[in-house]
């Protein structure tokens, strides 16, 4: 235990000290951690035993919920509405034609056998949201044409639909009948949406009917009705990330008090999670079997990273009349990354036998897509001449603030007061509060952080809030 707790330490020192080293070599973080496990998970170095697929599946599937619900949470529906329908396009049909294109390549150019073939593509489908949105942020990519709500509606959508597909062909692996595997699809699709909408109605009720959720609580209750949208759909055979989707999407475009707050302490959640994810899913790899996946896992990165992904791309957005620069950047920005090798877990874990190792090939394509096409993306950014520098990337999350209200409150200090001289830097004003002026003796005073509160001061705090 102590040895967990000691590695776990590390890991997140990690995170935090070489977050600039790598931002200035223009690597993504999540590439690091990747690395960083299969490091950790080498027979040849450190000796760490892990290869409890189970453990790693239910952690980081549950971790990957959370990053999907963050997706949902942060995505400003108001600046995602206008590609609202190219989005769609591509998180359903995108993720199926991919899958299709890629299934086909894998059996008759790799030759490998059908439904695993398939099987493959699915666990490839989809894009990786945790990557669009760290490189959009960090590197500032401010897209012309939307493309940025695009990418973030795209990629925050897509997971569910991929993780359909999975469902579907291990079922058809395992034998079950064509009736029974539609039948799972809808389930899958109408039960997913259902409870996500249910659970989300009953949350902006509590929020904004009720005075249940008070000293803070309001993120401890939304992690709460993460887990509860993720296990009553998986109980009834519904989609969990669709369920946590659209529980996200709909609590961050709710009008509910402390939203930013909450935005920022999920943020930092899913910054957790993500490293968790990326160094379980390292360790869970074994170094010694890259060589034997090696140009299986190259070959199909290059498919479907110039082949595959560009041609979904163009012949859905055709219709659309989208610039050659749009789709040439929504094409590069379909990083691979946590959700395909989290299906892979799944896929293993499911009792199929497989020929080839199905875990170490989408490992190696999603270390391959993050490390290449995430370092590459700002470039071919400005290639394509796709880089808007009057507009903000930052405006199509929930958490940006253009607008906001400004509330004022006064306080008038009594006697024996615990703030009477106490300098201002020394007391906590209520949360997201500025003190605007003390009234003293008839005159105003402009507070400094060493201003101390005399008994009988006025002071007049400003309130900022969101405008939804």
């Amino acid at each position: 235990m102590i040895f967990v707790l000691v590695l776990s330490a590390i890991v997140i020192f990690s995170a935090i000290f070489t977050n600039r080293f790598l931002k200035a070599l223009g690597i993504p973080a999540l590439v690091f951690f990747l690395c960083l496990g299969l490091l950790f998970g080498s027979n040849e170095i450190f000796k760490i035993d892990y290869s409890d697929f189970e453990q790693a599946k239910d952690l980081s599937s549950i971790a990957l919920g959370f990053i999907i619900f963050y997706g949902g949470f942060c995505t400003k529906w108001q600046a995602a509405k206008p590609v609202f329908v190219q989005a769609t396009i591509l998180s359903t049909f995108g993720v199926l034609f991919t899958a299709l294109a890629v299934g086909l390549f894998c059996y008759y150019i790799l030759q490998i056998p059908v439904l695993e073939s398939f099987l493959f593509g699915a666990v490839i489908g989809s894009t990786d949201a945790a990557s669009v949105f760290s490189i959009l942020k960090s590197k500032q990519l401010h897209l012309k044409e939307n493309t940025g709500q695009l990418l973030e509606l795209e990629s925050g959508s897509n997971d569910p639909m991929s993780y359909v597909l999975v469902i579907l062909v291990i079922a058809l692996i395992q034998g079950s009948s064509a009736n029974f595997v539609f039948l799972l699809f809808l389930k899958q699709v109408i039960l997913g949406i259902f409870t996500g909408v249910l659970i989300a109605k009953f949350a902006i009720y509590i929020f904004q009917k009720t005075k249940i959720i008070i000293d803070g609580n309001d993120s401890l209750f939304i992690i709460a009705l993460v887990l509860t949208a993720y296990a009553i759909s998986q109980i009834y055979d519904g989609n969990p990330f669709l369920a946590v989707y659209f529980l996200g999407i709909i609590l961050g475009n709710s009008n509910i008090d402390n939203k930013t707050a909450m935005m920022t302490f999920f943020d930092n959640i899913t910054k957790l999670a993500q490293i968790g994810i990326f160094f379980t899913l390292g360790l869970l790899a074994t170094l010694n079997k890259i060589p034997y996946v090696f140009l299986a896992s190259f070959y199909i990165f290059l498919f479907l990273t110039f082949v595959a992904r560009p041609l979904v791309v163009f012949i859905l957005l055709f219709p659309f009349k989208s610039s050659i620069g749009q789709k040439l950047i929504i094409a590069w920005a379909g990083l691979r990354g946590v959700a395909s090798i989290v299906f892979a877990i799944i896929a293993m874990d499911s009792g199929i036998e497989l020929d080839y190792d199905l875990y170490h090939v989408v490992f190696f394509i999603s270390l391959l897509s993050i490390a290449f096409q995430g370092a590459f993306l700002p470039w071919i950014a400005r290639v394509t001449n796709m880089i808007d520098k009057e507009i903000d990337i930052r405006k199509t999350f929930n958490d940006y603030q253009e607008e906001c209200a400004i509330k004022f409150m006064r306080v008038t200090v009594p006697a024996k007061h615990q703030w009477i001289n106490k300098k201002i830097s020394d007391i906590t004003f209520p949360y997201n509060s500025l003190v605007l002026y003390i009234k003293r003796d008839g005159k105003r005073i402009l507070p400094k952080e060493i201003t101390r509160i005399k008994e009988g001061d006025r002071i007049t705090l400003t309130f900022q809030t969101d405008i939804i």
